[in-house]
């Protein structure tokens, strides 16, 4: 499929299919350097970047212009209005003569009157961004053509929509092109007092309390044309190797792996009778109790002080009935929090028949199991889309709702699962080196100056491949460097055993395989020693896993048996059963944590940074 994207071919521009404007992309990433874009016309639109106001110096008419007859070819078009202001200084030269002979000041007057003076000019220098490119384009409007005021205007965060001529920039500018605008189409002001952004450069972490205003930035904007990017990459790696896309269910009554923390999927909470409210709360409703025990922890001082001081008994009785009060508050606001139904929903107290779906019901965790299914019917698929975990973990690697690519191959093995995900990892990393050229430079020159080489040196270089029981004495062997966590086999290795595995030890991906069977999903083929199980994961540096995967159990019994080892619900998989009772096959598959590599492709630190709206434990903004 061909992109719509709007193009600049020679010195031809082509506005949006479903906009009349053409994107600043196309014409500041043109392919003819933008020489041959001078004298077009060109309707652009963006976001003021940063602004100034240029006073505009008057500039005085050569001798010959003011001899000039008003019908020769260099007055056509002229108003009568601008024709009398070229001659001002030859009218004010006759009121000069004629004010001698008027000896009357108020005549004078009138006489001055008479002539039209110019108003002062200036020019709009902004510099604009549609966040098509990192790049920005300089509009100048003059102010007599402004359809709004400077101040309404100039402001950054200002949305502008101009037609005008590009033309080429001065010699000591950083432009090498502009557009002098000569029509303004929509101006949409800014709230200055309350606008967030600013020329300041804000810190990431500072944004994230902004996510539907971040974008504008051009560090969020370019993040997200990454995203984009990787994105569109995933989808034609699989469509080249014959993979069919297939969209999972969000909800789903199904535990995927057998140990993941849940969000359960409800409509009963909605059903809780609201009690009569006692008289006298209404207060209680307003703040909280950690406020008012603050307050009474204040006031309280205020009283002692009082008291020892023994100067103003009538502040100290005043002070007494304020703490009364604020006590009695505090009381209600307990009360109140005592009397509050349960928003949990208890399994074991709750009748799920009267449930929205007659049964309980989760946010997916993962969706390989659902794949399985298709992949054992049309052959090769993969999935992408959120996935969700109830996990509180506060980290920079997660967050409550991630997404994940999925992949389920039929008729593979645990060895074609590596190699597949080993291709497709290689792959996203050199169509965003081919694909993103100018977005990497910014990353590299804003967050991570070895950005760029390390996705060249991913992409070249081949991947040791290594058992669990090889990676546990790999780390048992380190003389020097003393693990927080406790390293004895049959435990899942930590975040810094990985890191070290990758950074340290390899200095590059590297991929672990057959876990324990302890460690790894109910689904996970069982080897042949009866521990460990053929599951893997792609450890990257700097990042860790970003790639976890496996073969799947594909004998019934084995698997009727993981299912009781994981102490499961088995009417729940009754479904994920048949697929071994009719026409098993022997089937593996992976997954990728997409917002990681995101932020392996960027150089970021914080997830928070690289999803546009993160939903973490105890936040989720808009």
């Amino acid at each position: 499929m061909e992109s719509q994207e709007p193009k600049a071919t020679g010195s031809t521009l082509t506005p949006s299919m479903y906009s009349n404007r053409v994107m600043l992309k196309t014409i500041l990433e043109s392919s003819d350097g933008e020489i041959g874009l001078l004298g077009k016309t060109v309707v652009v639109g963006g976001w003021v970047k940063s602004s100034k106001l240029v006073k505009n110096e008057p500039v005085p008419l050569p001798p010959e212009a003011a001899d000039a007859s008003p019908a020769s070819p260099e007055r056509k078009g002229l108003t009568c209005l601008e024709i009398l202001e070229s001659r001002i200084p030859c009218f004010r030269t006759i009121i000069r003569i004629l004010c001698g002979h008027a000896s009357s000041p108020s005549v004078r007057e009138k006489l001055e009157s008479l002539i039209p003076k110019p108003s002062p000019s200036s020019t709009l220098f902004l510099l604009i961004n549609d966040g098509s490119c990192i790049s920005t384009l300089q509009v100048g409007i003059d102010s007599t053509k402004a359809a709004m005021s400077a101040s309404q205007i100039l402001p950054t965060g200002t949305c502008i929509l101009a037609e005008g001529v590009l033309q080429k920039a001065l010699a000591n500018g950083k432009q090498t092109i502009v557009l002098k605008s000569e029509k303004i189409l929509h101006v949409g002001t800014v709230e200055q007092d309350k606008y967030p952004l600013s020329r300041k450069r804000l810190p990431l972490d500072s944004l994230r309390d902004y996510p539907h205003i971040r974008p504008r930035t051009t560090t969020v904007s370019s993040v997200t044309r990454i995203r984009s990017t990787l994105d569109f990459a995933t989808h034609t790696f699989f469509r080249n190797h014959g993979f069919l896309h297939v969209q999972i269910p969000i909800i789903t009554t199904t535990d995927a792996e057998g140990f993941s923390e849940k969000f359960q999927v409800t409509t009963l909470l909605g059903n809780t009778s609201k009690k009569e409210e006692p008289i006298g709360v209404s207060d209680a409703h307003s703040v909280s109790l950690e406020t008012v025990k603050a307050a009474i922890k204040e006031k309280s001082s205020v009283v002692e002080q009082l008291k020892r001081s023994n100067s103003n008994k009538e502040a100290l009785v005043v002070a007494l009935q304020d703490l009364r009060k604020t006590n009695e508050l505090a009381r209600q606001i307990e009360a109140r929090e005592k009397s509050k139904p349960a928003t949990a929903v208890k399994p074991d107290l709750v009748n799920f028949n009267e449930d929205f779906f007659g049964r309980q019901s989760y946010l997916t965790v993962s969706g390989r199991l659902h794949l399985e299914s298709y992949a054992c019917a049309i052959g090769h698929v993969y999935s992408f889309g959120p996935r969700f975990r109830a996990d509180k973990t506060v980290s920079p690697r997660h967050v409550a709702e991630m997404w994940t690519v999925e992949v389920e191959m039929a008729f593979s093995q645990l060895e074609e699962a590596m190699k597949c995900a080993e291709d497709y990892f290689k792959y996203l990393c050199r169509w965003i080196l081919d694909n993103c050229s100018e977005d990497m430079k910014f990353v590299s020159r804003r967050i991570d100056k070895n950005i760029t080489h390390r996705l060249e040196y991913m992409t070249t270089s081949s991947y040791d491949k290594i058992s669990y029981r090889e990676a546990v004495e790999i780390l048992r062997k380190v003389p020097d460097k003393a693990f927080e966590a406790q390293l004895q086999w049959g435990v899942p290795l930590t975040a810094e055993h990985l890191s070290y595995l990758a950074d340290d030890h390899y200095k590059r991906p590297v991929i672990v395989y057959d876990y324990p069977k302890a460690v790894k999903p109910f689904y996970a083929r069982l080897n042949d020693d009866g521990t460990t199980v053929a599951a893997f994961e792609m450890v990257v540096p700097k990042i860790g896993t970003v790639i976890t995967g496996s073969q799947n159990e594909e004998r019934f019994d084995m698997l009727s048996t993981r299912i009781k080892e994981f102490d499961l619900s088995r009417d729940q998989y009754e479904w994920y059963l048949d697929l071994r009772r009719h026409g098993t096959v022997k089937h593996s598959g992976f997954s990728l944590l997409f917002d990681l590599m995101v932020l392996l492709t960027t150089g970021l630190t914080d997830i928070r940074d690289a999803i546009p709206f993160p939903r973490s434990h105890g936040k989720a903004n808009n």
